[in-house]
């Protein structure tokens, strides 16, 4: 049985092709200081990174971005991870991604399709992106998807501006012939921090969503599968995060750092590994960046001795340094965090706020939250 000293291998490696998007979403998830092209990792690296993460235990990749599809060497890439043994998942926002682009990808060893949506209506969707003709796109090219004989996953990042039509959102996989459909709820830190007022919704509009899920989970059985990630900002108990922080997933950055999730670089005072330097078994096994929040050791109080402690694993340490200052505090999603009243405030604030956003623009800042 591995322990904290020698972790189990992890399950999955996200790997951040690029930051580059064609989109503006107001939520995304990506740092606030975004990649350069030239500092993004080439293919080699990214083939040698591949191999590893196969020789660590890996059995599949997410390709994601940003866009991965505006890398002019994504069959490359997609070759690479396949050659190397892994399953191959291409996280897209359809846009540039279809004609003899998907083709070619098909032909590299491309295994699965997740297509992000931001509506089930063409306005509201164009409008949440910050795109024109966004929509109509990523529909075509979820047609090309399944006219190539590859699964589906539709991923609907849900908030306040699009939560009531969840149920065309189900209908629209359905429709487009997907096997899977991921609702999550928007998380709150980096750029869609700063959108938090405008994108947080109601509780009744939480609990109608939830309804509506447990209802087509229960009608669309062995036809759909739906998977439901929701806000923290109503919870009394926080969510395993990546099922705990160092111990199933690590992501790799465009420009080479290894992370235990994506958006880890938001928090101060770490010097994650990059795999220009060591290798991805070193990262997840040796660095101190994965050991000091792996486990429960490091917990504080209320946290340490809880009998929560290992199935939390003490929450989201992102979302804890979001809204505390301290990436070390109780989640405050958990109702015995003394900062569980933040939350609360959160609520009232975007109850009175209005619907405009600050989109996504390159080499731009988000407004400070608060």
């Amino acid at each position: 049985m591995a322990t904290d000293a020698t972790p189990a291998a992890p399950l999955a490696l996200l790997a951040e092709l690029t930051h580059r998007c064609p989109l503006r979403c107001p939520y995304c998830s990506n740092p606030v200081n975004l990649t350069r092209v030239a500092e993004e990792l080439d293919t080699a690296t990214w083939a040698r990174v591949f191999h590893e993460a196969a020789e660590l235990g890996c059995l599949q990749v997410h390709l994601s971005g940003g866009e991965p599809t505006a890398r002019r060497d994504i069959p490359d890439v997609v070759r690479a991870a396949s050659e190397a043994g892994l399953y191959t998942n291409l996280i897209t926002s359809g846009v540039l991604a279809g004609g003899a682009k998907l083709q070619a990808l098909v032909a590299a060893g491309l295994d699965h399709v997740q297509l992000s949506v931001q509506d089930a209506e063409a306005g509201s969707a164009d409008r949440i992106g910050g795109t024109r003709g966004g929509h109509a796109k990523k529909l075509d090219f979820a047609r090309q998807v399944q006219e190539a004989g590859l699964p589906l996953t539709l991923n609907a990042v849900v908030h306040r501006q699009n939560l009531d039509r969840l149920p065309q959102l189900i209908d629209l996989a359905l429709a487009l012939g997907a096997g899977r459909l991921e609702v999550a709820h928007v998380q709150y830190y980096g750029w869609a921090l700063a959108n938090r007022d405008a994108l947080l919704p109601t509780l009744a509009q939480l609990e109608a969503a939830t309804a509506t899920v447990e209802a087509a989970r229960r009608d669309l059985k062995g036809r759909l599968v739906i998977d439901y990630v929701v806000p923290d900002y109503y919870a009394r108990r926080p969510k395993s995060c990546m099922g705990g922080w160092g111990r199933q997933f690590l992501a790799v950055s465009p420009a080479g750092r290894v992370l235990p999730c994506h958006a880890a670089e938001s928090l101060p005072g770490f010097d994650f590994p990059n795999v220009r330097e060591v290798s991805l078994r070193w990262a997840w096994e040796r660095s101190e960046a994965f050991a000091r929040f792996r486990g429960t050791a490091w917990m504080p109080a209320p946290c340490q001795g809880c009998e929560h402690a290992e199935r939390d694993w003490g929450g989201c340490r992102c979302q804890a340094f979001a809204l505390t200052g301290d990436a070390a505090a109780t989640d405050p999603a958990c109702a015995l965090s003394p900062h569980h009243h933040l939350l609360d405030l959160a609520v009232q604030e975007a109850a009175a706020a209005t619907d405009a956003f600050t989109y996504r623009e390159m080499g731009r800042s988000p407004a400070p939250v608060g």
